[in-house]
């Protein structure tokens, strides 16, 4: 007779399932990864840093380290200040 099959029901709700659904729910609104945000700022820092000619780096590269932190502030991550160490 007829040779389409329907698909079974989906499972019941049950506290093991509705538990995985909330979860990742949770992780797609949850705070990015530090080494995901800023990757042009921080590669403008570093090559700065690594490839700088002066004999002070850290007062030739501040501006672009500053624009780092604030990129890095803006998504909730706080950049120590090391320049003192």
């Amino acid at each position: 007779m007829g040779s389409m099959q329907s698909s079974p029901p989906a499972p019941p709700a049950t506290g093991a399932n509705i538990t995985a659904d909330l979860k990742s729910a949770g992780n797609a609104a949850a705070k990015p990864k530090p080494c995901c945000v800023c990757k042009d700022e921080k590669a403008a820092r570093d090559e700065c840093m690594l490839f700088s000619t002066s004999d002070n780096a850290q007062q030739e590269c501040q501006d672009l380290v500053s624009k780092y932190r604030t990129c890095m502030a803006g998504y909730g991550f706080q950049i120590p200040d090391t320049a003192g160490a």
